[in-house]
């Protein structure tokens, strides 16, 4: 019963793991591209227009 526990103990720290290795693997390509000086402006524009518009749902969405 004792082994029972201690696997279940390890699933939460294997989710974690697995979700940061996600995050970085997903945020890779933009790190790169931010290198380019060209596209460091677009990028930077699609994200201050993709939290703008989540923002603007949200607020909609919860009648603010």
């Amino acid at each position: 019963m004792n082994n029972f526990w201690s696997n279940v103990l390890r699933y939460p720290r294997f989710f974690v793991s697995s979700v940061a290795g996600l995050i970085i693997i997903i945020l890779t390509p933009f790190k790169n591209l931010f290198k380019i000086r060209k596209l460091r402006f677009l990028l930077v524009l699609f994200l201050v227009l993709i939290l703008g518009l989540l923002a603007s749902i949200i607020i909609n969405m919860t009648a603010l």
